[in-house]
């Protein structure tokens, strides 16, 4: 195989701040493999708080790049096994490779990866789009922007619950809560109600990460699902989240791919928790690969391409948050580096 590979700064129609602080660009690795002729492509943007830049990402990729391209490629799942032992220590790079291997696997049987996988599109679940922590008028004004049948509202911070309870008076949409591990235990025994009286869905990562006796405190008061976010990272945290949370958001960049993804939902299901897959502000790439799982999934959040001022790639559309997926192979994007 023959790779390269490219980093982008990709800049945000607004400002975007969560509990943990305010970005205004996102910089994203995109890798190309091309094999006999065909090219597939992967992404993984950086996420600050996880300690793994571009710039890193670039550097083990090119200390091993003979290793990478070398690989007699079959399949993807064999694929990534070889990619997680080669890079032990990045799995935001073995996630873009990943996906690229993928793309490329479905581009060389002629079909997107659902239709390999045998997914019926159609019971897909509509996506959420993603209101930041602002000022109140600049939080309804961003929802005033896109009319949308359901919002993930960002919160952790003192006034939260007015935020949510102003947006309330503008739409009848669906509401669902990220946290970003910003509460206590107190806070989230005292925000939970008020916000199940707003409309609130469902609440994602309420308390820290490894915050496990309090979330298990919470999992048996909670009025509302919980989801877990920052605790689950792996397909090893999935066991841990039964009986704290009710259910688990999947990030493709954290857990190294689509070939673990996949295993984490069928382990979830096995738990009976609910499933959603996240997004980490991926442009067309990396929500395309969303879109493939989409139809294994109980609620699904891929709008980062509607949160960036530009895109890089074509790839799947939304109608008023339904997934309309292309007749293009693999997973379903246009893209030249």
């Amino acid at each position: 195989m023959n790779l390269r590979h490219k980093i982008y700064e990709l800049p945000f129609t607004h400002p975007f701040t969560i509990s943990k602080g305010t970005k205004t660009v996102q910089p994203t690795f995109v890798v190309e493999l091309e094999f006999m002729g065909i090219r597939g492509y992967g992404e993984s943007p950086a996420i600050k708080y996880y300690n793994i830049p571009v710039e890193q990402m670039a550097a083990d990729l090119e200390a091993k790049r003979i290793f990478v391209e070398k690989f007699a490629f079959s399949d993807p799942e064999r694929y990534w096994h070889y990619l997680h032992h080669l890079f032990p220590n990045n799995p935001f790079l073995v996630c873009a490779l990943d996906m690229a291997g993928w793309d490329l696997y479905g581009k060389l049987k002629r079909k997107q990866l659902y239709q390999l996988w045998n997914l019926d599109t159609a019971t897909a679940p509509l996506t959420d789009y993603t209101i930041g922590i602002d000022t109140i008028d600049n939080m309804v004004a961003k929802m005033n922007e896109r009319p949308w049948p359901i919002y993930k509202i960002k919160v952790g911070v003192e006034n939260d619950v007015e935020m949510v309870a102003a947006l309330r008076k503008h739409t009848n949409a669906v509401f669902r809560v990220d946290a970003n591990a910003g509460w206590t235990l107190e806070q989230a025994l005292h925000k939970i109600p008020l916000l199940k009286e707003l409309g609130v869905e469902l609440i994602e990562q309420p308390l820290a990460k490894d915050n496990w006796e309090d979330m298990a405190t919470l999992f048996s008061k909670s009025t509302l699902p919980l989801f877990a976010d920052e605790s689950c990272v792996f397909e090893a945290d999935v066991e841990k989240c039964h009986q704290h949370f009710h259910g688990i958001n999947i990030k493709l960049t954290k857990c190294s791919g689509i070939t673990p993804a996949r295993r984490m939902i069928v382990r979830a299901k096995e738990l009976g928790l609910k499933l959603m897959v996240g997004c980490m502000n991926e442009t067309s790439i990396g929500t395309a690969a969303i879109a493939q799982l989409a139809p294994m999934l109980d609620y699904v959040d891929m709008d980062g391409t509607l949160l960036l001022k530009e895109d890089i790639a074509e790839g799947v559309q939304f109608d008023q948050g339904k997934i309309i997926y292309t007749d293009l192979p693999g997973l379903g994007i246009r893209f030249n580096m």
